[in-house]
C-alpha cells in the first residue's frame, strides 16, 4: 500500500479552495437531503420527528 503524501505548506490548499470546495460539498449534501425527503415522505417525517425528539432532551 503507497503511503499517503505529507502536505507540505507548498502544496497545500488555500483556505479560500478548501471553503469553496467545503460549500460545494454542504449544497450537494443538502440537495441530497432534499432529494431524498422528496422520494420517502415517511422516512423524512420519521426522522424529523427523531430530531425533535433529541433536541427536546438535550441537556444544555
Amino acid at each position: 500500500m503507497p503511503d499517503l503524501p505529507e502536505h507540505e505548506p507548498s502544496s497545500q490548499e488555500t483556505d479560500a479552495e478548501r471553503r469553496r470546495r467545503r460549500a460545494q460539498f454542504l449544497r450537494d449534501l443538502a440537495e441530497a437531503r432534499e432529494l431524498r425527503d422528496r422520494v420517502q415522505p415517511r422516512r423524512a417525517k420519521v426522522a424529523r420527528l427523531r430530531h425533535a425528539m433529541r433536541m427536546r432532551t438535550f441537556r444544555w
